[in-house]
């Protein structure tokens, strides 16, 4: 299976929902949520994909020839790539009834494991929206990372304890899901957590915590501070709150202060290598992408999972073979241009 094949069959799934465009920029889809688009005007989600394409690559082919290495060591795993798919819940709703949370998790956690790298999984206003997702990592050895929602504090704690008895490799939890207006309106309200809060929850459970949705450095140090593995900087898809900066605008400034105190993923109009080796020259360990896993899942199963996967692998590597990069640590700012 190509990709392009996999693009036909994810268009011909899809189409009443998402027009499956060749930059999926957020441009077409403005306003349509439910759907794919971003809140309201989608500036938070096309800002994603232009500042993005704003950072340029420097070229340096004049260094020793050596193998090239992607490899990652995150929740004390090692992963081909430092890649993974973002948690995306209640896909039905969204994309179509053509898979459901269960199909679309089986899709996700097969390809991605195939591939060498993992997957998160989402949450929902139903229970089967977790369950379901987690049912699969169950049945795959724990190879996923749950996502929960920022719920009253007692039905998180269940949900941990449902991610440890299945053998998640981690948890993480969307914060930045607080303002999604939309779960209240159903008889589920989510809500914002304080640096207490977070350390309650943290505390209770051995599994290595990532919190998703810190978009300023006062954010990632309160995610420190709380005792969190990890931050995934992100801005939700733009899917929150609009107007937000994107998240490679912030990313450099979050990185720099934290970076070696807790590992740092982020999202945010992530589509190709290249836009990963982006990331990872302004300080993240490993990026999260979102919609086209969706697409990639619609279109081939977990073999489209495995080859989109295996696709931004092969720019990942071109990339850092045109940069004069060896390993991931050899990844920094001085090979990226910023235009000022």
């Amino acid at each position: 299976m190509k990709y392009t094949d996999v693009l036909v069959q994810a268009k011909e799934v899809v189409s009443q929902y998402c027009r499956v465009c060749k930059d999926c920029n957020g441009k077409v889809c403005t306003g349509e949520v439910p759907g794919v688009g971003g809140k309201a005007t989608g500036s938070a989600f096309t800002r994603s994909r232009e500042k993005l394409n704003e950072v340029k690559v420097n070229l340096d082919t004049i260094v020793e020839e050596k193998p090239i290495d992607m490899s990652v060591e995150l929740f004390g795993k090692q992963f081909k790539y430092p890649v993974f798919a973002a948690p995306i819940g209640a896909v039905a709703l969204n994309y179509g009834a053509h898979m459901d949370d269960y199909t679309y998790t089986q899709a996700i956690v097969k390809g991605c494991q195939e591939a060498g790298v993992a997957g998160f999984t989402g949450d929902g206003v139903k229970e089967e929206f977790y369950d379901l997702p987690l049912k699969v990592i169950g049945e795959n050895g724990g190879h996923g990372i749950p996502t929960i929602k920022p719920w009253k504090k007692e039905e998180i704690l269940a949900k941990i304890k449902k991610a440890e008895a299945n053998g998640a490799m981690a948890v993480a939890m969307d914060i930045d899901a607080a303002g999604l207006v939309t779960l209240a309106l159903l008889g589920k309200p989510v809500g914002t957590k304080s640096v207490k809060d977070l350390q309650e929850l943290i505390s209770a459970t051995k599994l290595p915590v990532i919190l998703k949705g810190v978009m300023t450095v006062a954010g990632a140090k309160k995610a420190m501070e709380a005792g969190a593995y990890g931050i995934v900087v992100s801005n939700h898809g733009g899917r929150v709150l609009d107007h937000t900066p994107a998240t490679i605008e912030v990313l450099s400034d979050i990185a720099k202060a934290v970076k070696g105190k807790l590992k740092i993923f982020v999202d945010g109009g992530f589509r190709s290598g290249i836009d990963v080796f982006k990331a990872l020259a302004l300080g993240a360990d490993a990026v999260l992408i979102g919609r086209p896993y969706v697409l990639a899942a619609y279109g081939g199963g977990s073999e489209g999972v495995k080859v989109y996967t295996e696709k931004i692998g092969q720019e990942l590597m071109e990339t850092m073979i045109m940069t004069g990069c060896h390993t991931l640590k050899d990844i920094n700012e001085d090979c990226v241009f910023l235009s000022k």
